[in-house]
């Protein structure tokens, strides 16, 4: 179980295994507990290793292993995970029960079949919980609170009510114990502030570079906030983390049902510019951004590539935060600016970063298909007699002067399991009376499908599909857009009676 806070502990559980052992006279010897844990993948489940390992060696002392229900193996978004496992213990003679489970675990194809579909629910749920809690967190982002992390040197996590009264600050290390409290970040002491300021101070007006800043605040013995000396890496944070001027960005980084951590571009971001009191003029950190860009212009293109080459040599591997630590080699964000991203920076040296980054260049190519689409879209409709205009502010298309229309296309995804699905994000804030969201095939070339979706139902900002979707969902789908173009024509009165 992740939490000590889900309905079913591993007490709880503990007794009704117990129960059930009891009722078929069975003896427990052994107990295999890992509390605390994500079910999405088996690391830093030490317990099931053990156990699963003790019956691989023909080491086990049992007969049997008495599980909670199905889901005990894990929530794998890969369902054949949890049956691997079980088929294990089954081919070194181990039988597994499942205690509070209404079927009996005895090979027959209904338990087969029952086993299945609930190692499906199991992987859904965990979609699902990850799905919700994202949306979530990206709605209190937009509110203005802040959604894990430090807060930064000269900056203070403020945990507030649900009426949102101050409670007090929180220390490092220490969390809200209320569901319904919030945290926003404030201005620290004022020692702090002065010192940020200072930062911003010797680098803009003394031209300090970031190893001679560290080094003056070291030889004044003053630490950052987590009371280390600091590093040409830390100013650099100070000097270019948009929450010194009350911005407040989330997804920077996925990392999703515990898959790989990945680099989102910007256009991703979640943003609520103004959200915390700066303590740094925007003006200030306008200047510092381009100062930054302005001392990697003695750098050639070709001398930034070769640092970079000889940094992966060195360590291995290239990431921004280290290339922020280097002394002699432009930031990372520098070389965001002069080659348009890390990854393009990456390729051009032949790095190949653990992270597949493939799906940038396909964001880039829909990028530059979708006013085409929509411009098809226009033309069609224009030859029905549909007057169109187009919001040059927010790309709306307006039928007549009443109906507005949003297109929006979603790429394929392939999962690791080869499963694939696609997100449609909706902008809120726009509230077009209908969302067409184009639908890619798995090259992301040709259009798959089409989603014709009312404002009336739409309820969340981001839907997931899946091949097959529940009919709630498929209700909406079509194979092309005849069906809303002929919605959109427009026809006598008489003629519709």
């Amino acid at each position: 179980m992740s939490t000590e806070h889900q309905q079913y502990s591993t007490e709880n559980q503990l007794d009704r295994i117990k129960e059930y052992a009891a009722r078929r006279n069975m003896e427990i010897i052994e107990v295999f507990t890992d509390a605390g844990k994500s079910g999405l993948n088996v690391k830093g489940r030490e317990s099931l290793q053990r156990m699963i390992a003790t019956v691989e060696a023909g080491n086990a002392a049992f007969k049997c292993i008495l599980a909670y229900d199905v889901s005990r193996w894990g929530r794998f978004q890969d369902a054949d995970e949890s049956g691997y496992y079980e088929y294990i213990c089954k081919r070194a003679g181990i039988n597994v029960h499942y205690c509070a489970e209404q079927f009996e675990n005895d090979g027959s194809p209904t338990s087969n079949i029952i086993k299945s579909v609930k190692r499906s629910m199991a992987g859904e749920y965990s979609r699902e919980l990850s799905s919700k809690v994202f949306q979530g967190a990206c709605r209190l982002i937009q509110l203005g609170f802040k959604q894990g992390g430090s807060a930064g040197y000269g900056l203070r996590r403020m945990l507030i009510d649900q009426a949102g009264q101050a409670k007090g600050t929180l220390k490092v290390g220490e969390h809200k114990s209320l569901q319904t409290d919030r945290v926003v970040l404030v201005p620290g002491p004022e020692e702090e502030q002065v010192i940020v300021r200072e930062i911003y101070s010797l680098f803009l007006d003394q031209g300090k570079s970031e190893r001679e800043i560290a080094d003056l605040l070291n030889a004044r013995q003053i630490l950052t906030d987590f009371g280390r000396p600091w590093t040409r890496g830390t100013v650099q944070q100070i000097l270019s983390n948009e929450k010194y001027i009350g911005n407040n960005i989330y997804h920077r980084t996925s990392f999703k049902l515990k898959k790989k951590h990945v680099e989102n571009p910007p256009e991703m971001w979640i943003r609520n510019d103004g959200a915390f009191p700066p303590i740094v003029e925007p003006e200030l950190f306008t200047r510092a951004q381009e100062l930054i860009l302005a001392h990697a212009r003695r750098f050639t293109n070709e001398e930034m590539l070769q640092r970079l080459k000889e940094l992966w040599s060195n360590h291995g591997r290239v990431s921004g935060v280290l290339i922020d630590e280097q002394e002699e080699m432009p930031s990372s964000a520098v070389f965001r600016h002069r080659f348009g991203s890390l990854v393009r920076a990456y390729e051009l040296i032949g790095y190949s970063p653990r992270t597949n980054y493939a799906f940038l260049a396909v964001n880039r190519n829909l990028r530059e298909r979708h006013p085409a689409i929509v411009q098809d879209v226009i033309t069609r409709l224009s030859g029905l007699g549909v007057k169109v205009d187009r919001d040059p502010d927010t790309e709306l298309l307006i039928l007549d002067h009443e109906l507005t229309v949003s297109l929006v296309l979603s790429r394929c995804l392939r999962t690791e399991t080869g499963i694939r699905r696609w997100l449609l994000r909706f902008d809120e804030s726009l509230c077009p009376d209908l969302t067409i969201a184009v639908r890619m095939d798995e090259t992301n070339e040709a259009i798959k499908d089409y989603y014709l979706l009312p404002a009336l139902d739409r309820i969340q900002p981001r839907v997931r599909l899946f091949e097959n979707n529940h009919a709630a969902l498929d209700s909406y789908r079509f194979e092309d857009l005849e069906f809303f173009f002929q919605m959109a024509e427009r026809i006598a009165v008489e003629a519709a009676a």
